[in-house]
């Protein structure tokens, strides 16, 4: 993210304070990740801890040694069973070799291949598989593929974080932020960044994370 990208946030006083308090953003992608993999991993994420599922990960990335990660054809030839051993739920398991299924047949792009589609594009194209949904692609789009200008209007935090940086009663609704962040464009991935950061602030600054 440039420092154009920073200029042009800081243009609203409340963004401005926030970066102030902050820093520069720190935002990591995943530049070495491919699509698939990131959608494998995003299912094993889904309504887990963070740590559970990267146990769970490691149990199924062991399963295929020798691989830098399982490979689509290798996870469709498994046995269900030893799947389920790593702790996939039967929905999970339909979701990953849907995603490898999409994969060998060409849905799911090399990174190659995504760079000539754009947000929309791969949005459109991956919530066609199972379990895949708008917010999952979109983190994809940020932390795997690096788009500059990404904006998950539907994600808590993000609404969370605007609520708070704007000092409101209530969350915006999805489309409502989707039209207040348009002024943020073409940066809106780094302002998603700040508001999740906004979101710790509060937090830590709370009287119940300090007891």
């Amino acid at each position: 993210m440039s420092r154009e990208a920073i200029r042009h946030l800081s243009a609203e006083p409340r963004f401005a304070a926030l970066i102030s308090r902050v820093g520069r953003p720190r935002l990591m992608v995943e530049r070495q990740r491919g699509l698939y993999e990131a959608l494998v991993r995003a299912i094993a994420h889904q309504q887990l801890h963070g740590r559970a599922a990267e146990a769970i990960l490691a149990r199924f990335e062991a399963l295929f040694p020798g691989d830098a990660f399982p490979q689509p054809d290798a996870v469709l030839a498994a046995d269900e069973a030893m799947l389920r051993g790593c702790g996939f739920s039967g929905a999970k398991i339909a979701a990953i070799r849907d995603i490898c299924v999409r994969t060998l047949d060409g849905t799911v792009p090399t990174r190659r291949a995504s760079a000539r589609l754009t947000d929309e594009a791969l949005i459109a194209r991956l919530t066609t598989i199972r379990g895949v949904g708008r917010w999952t692609v979109e983190m994809l789009l940020i932390f795997t593929l690096g788009r500059p200008d990404v904006l998950p209007v539907d994600d808590f935090g993000v609404r969370e974080g605007y609520r708070i940086l704007f000092n409101l009663d209530e969350q915006p609704k999805p489309r409502a932020l989707a039209a207040l962040g348009a002024a943020w464009a073409p940066y809106r991935s780094l302002a998603t960044w700040y508001l999740y950061r906004a979101v710790e602030e509060a937090r830590a600054q709370s009287p119940i994370s300090r007891s």
